[in-house]
Formats: structure tokens, sequence, C-alpha cells
């Protein structure tokens, strides 16, 4: 369980604050606008209707003291700036800060952000990669070089054992673990066998992953294409 505090409740916000508490998470949360506090205090410990740009305000909540704060505010990106700063300055141990652009990005880390995330870019990048690979079900990225991915087993694997098809050696691909509808198969051995409608999670490069899961979709098309020929 991690202490969080959660500076802004727009949509994002509020989502992120929901799943923090399904999480076990002890969260508090704060914003200016007092309709927006009093709709959503019933459902968290503290809740607290206070400018954030105002760093006794700031002081006042004790920053040191919680593991993770989160500056999630989205229509203000002054504002965004000015309380991750002030919150660095502080002591807070982690600040995440929300950006909806690459220069927003840059300019958070330069005022101390420790983590940015960028849920726009986020988004639109994760609908790309899943409209161009039917097989791509879930993918994180770790860095701009390397991914998780959780795909498919192309049709072709089936019936036959890891070692078989040898996934590091020919794609790049370290399997972490399987999922078989509900369960979950950790480190699979070499002798394990591939069955239709298995899961990988595999760990990457994302440039390799996407060839992979690529070339898989396009040779499934392809099939599809002859079988209405015939």
């Amino acid at each position: 369980m991690k202490t969080v505090l959660l500076i802004g409740m727009g949509k994002f916000g509020q989502t992120l604050g929901q799943t923090l508490i399904n999480m076990g998470d002890d969260v508090m949360i704060v914003d200016k606008d007092e309709d927006v506090i009093n709709s959503l205090a019933p459902k968290y410990a503290n809740a607290l209707i206070a400018n954030c740009m105002n760093a006794d305000n700031l002081k006042a909540m004790d920053i040191p003291s919680f593991d993770v704060c989160i500056v999630a505010i989205s229509d203000d990106f002054q504002s965004s700036l000015e309380i991750t700063s002030i919150l660095k300055d502080l002591g807070a141990k982690w600040v995440v800060s929300r950006a909806d652009t690459e220069i927003q990005r840059k300019f958070l880390f330069r005022v101390g952000a420790d983590e940015v995330v960028y849920p726009n870019h986020d988004i639109a990048e994760k609908l790309a990669v899943k409209l161009n690979s039917e097989n791509v079900y879930d993918y994180i990225e770790i860095d701009n070089e390397y991914s998780i991915f959780e795909i498919a087993v192309p049709e072709r694997w089936n019936g036959k054992t890891l070692v078989d098809e040898n996934p590091r050696g020919k794609y790049g691909l370290n399997i972490l673990l399987i999922k078989k509808g509900k369960n979950i198969v950790p480190s699979p051995g070499a002798n394990y066998v591939f069955e239709d409608g298995d899961h990988i999670l595999v760990f990457g490069s994302t440039e390799k992953i996407l060839a992979f899961t690529n070339k898989n979709s396009q040779s499934g098309k392809l099939k599809a294409k002859k079988r209405k020929k015939d």
C-alpha cells in the first residue's frame, strides 16, 4: 500500500484515484473546485479544497509523508509546472506529473518531476499499435527501445514446444509467461506445448516484437484471402 497525494480531480484524476483506491492505496485528493471535492469526498478518507499554487497550502499537507505526489491537472499547464516545482522544494519523495505535449513533458522534467505521464500520446500510440497488428492485446513501453507485449500465439505454433519454435533465438522474444484463459503459466519450460488460444507476455526490442506481430498479422490476412478464393 502506498500513500498518495493526488492533485487535480478532472476525468484523468478521478479515474486514477479510483484505480489507486481499488488497489488498496491510501489516497488524499485535492482540487480547488469545491463542487468537485464535495462530490468525491465520500469515496476518499481525505479530501481537501485548496489552491495548490499556494506553497503554504501544500506545506500544510506534510508533503514528505507521502510516498507519491501526483499532479494530474490537465487544463492549466502553468499551474502544473509550478506545483511540480513546489512539491520538490517541499521534499516530495516522488513526483508524477501529467503532460499533454512533448514540450510540456520536457519542462516538467526540468522543474523536478521524477516521472511524467503522457496519457493522450500513450493512448494514441497503443491504438495505432493495435490497429496495425491484430495479434497485439496490450503492451507496456519500458523505455524508447524495449517493451512488454501481450500477443496471441501464432497458429503455426500450436502443438509445438517452446524449444521447437525458439522465439528468443529466432525473433528476440523473451517469454515471461503464458496466459491460458484465466490461468497463468509463469516462466514456461522448454517442453511447454503451445495450444490454440494461448497468449504470451514477451519482453524485448519494441521494433523486433512489432516486426514479428505484423508479419504474423499479414500472414493471417493472406490465409483468409486464400480461403475466400477457394
